[in-house]
């Protein structure tokens, strides 16, 4: 493997690894901080790509722009959804064991798949970059790397920092932290829990359908693209610590190399491996990387 190769494949590796931060970081939050096991979290992530998809036209006959302004008003309509469905979903599990919780959440995934069937179709579907990031840039004399998929990476990190900034430094994030380590005792203080916890799940939900719009273009859209997502999520969450977002981030960029170089070097065992790394990181701190924080 010659330079030019490994870089183009560490690149491909770091852009993998912060899209799947996105996806789990809403995972973590929910999970961790909210105590719900939310199996239907990946339908979120598909529900932002096909946002992308079908929103692009209405945007560009109604308001002009594409691509950006699609992300523009999918967002608020992401944030719009987590917040209904805390209202009338979830609003109701946090007192229920985790088998209601998987029972009801897997029940909003055959919604979810339904509902796109009966709207959108089963049919797979491209999206185009924008314009403005439709190119590629060089790397050695052959290899060119698009430079859609360093805009992928770019938004992962100022999303990352951005949630480091909210859940560090802000009171709003100083009262997420207390709602995660004692909500009797914040509930006692007169906050509002319940509006606190709308508003994480919200964001949560708002993650993944960001993490779903942007990827469109680089990964098509298409049915069951949702459940795939989910189950390498729910390893990025485990291995980082439930509740952890700085855990999150560190467990997916292992996940993003791991898979990328696996599927270089040991294509037969490519899918393993990522779980050999889930068992060996378990085996070493069975609480993950970092406590939830």
């Amino acid at each position: 493997m010659d330079l030019a190769t490994f870089l183009i494949q560490c690149l491909n590796a770091v852009q993998y690894g912060l899209l799947l931060f996105l996806v789990a970081s809403g995972l973590t939050l929910i999970f961790g901080i909210m105590g719900v096991i939310n199996l239907a979290h990946g339908s979120f992530y598909m529900i932002g790509a096909y946002m992308a998809y079908a929103l692009a036209p209405l945007v560009e006959r109604s308001v002009g722009g594409g691509f950006f302004v699609t992300l523009l008003v999918g967002i608020p309509l992401a944030v719009l959804l987590g917040y209904v469905l805390e209202w009338l979903f979830f609003s109701y599990l946090y007192e229920r064991d985790h088998l209601q919780q998987v029972l009801m959440t897997y029940g909003l995934i055959l919604v979810f798949e339904e509902l796109r069937s009966i709207l959108l179709g089963d049919e797979v579907h491209g999206v185009a970059p924008p314009a403005l990031l439709a190119g590629s840039i060089p790397l050695g004399d052959l290899m060119t790397y698009p430079v859609y998929r360093l805009f992928i990476s770019a938004v992962c990190i100022a999303v990352a920092a951005g949630m480091y900034f909210v859940i560090a430094r802000t009171r709003l994030g100083m009262r997420v932290r207390a709602g995660a380590s004692n909500r009797e005792m914040v509930q006692a203080l007169g906050l509002n829990i319940r509006l606190l916890y709308r508003i994480v799940f919200a964001v949560g939900v708002a993650l993944a359908a960001l993490a779903g719009m942007i990827a469109a273009p680089v990964s098509s859209v298409y049915p069951g693209m949702g459940g795939q997502v989910l189950i390498i999520c729910f390893v990025v969450v485990v291995i980082g610590g439930i509740g952890s977002v700085r855990g999150a981030l560190l467990a997916a960029l292992l996940v993003g190399f791991v898979d990328t170089f696996g599927k270089v070097f040991f294509p037969e065992a490519a899918g393993v491996l990522v779980y050999v790394l889930m068992a060996a990181i378990l085996l070493w701190k069975p609480e993950g990387l970092f406590k939830a924080a």
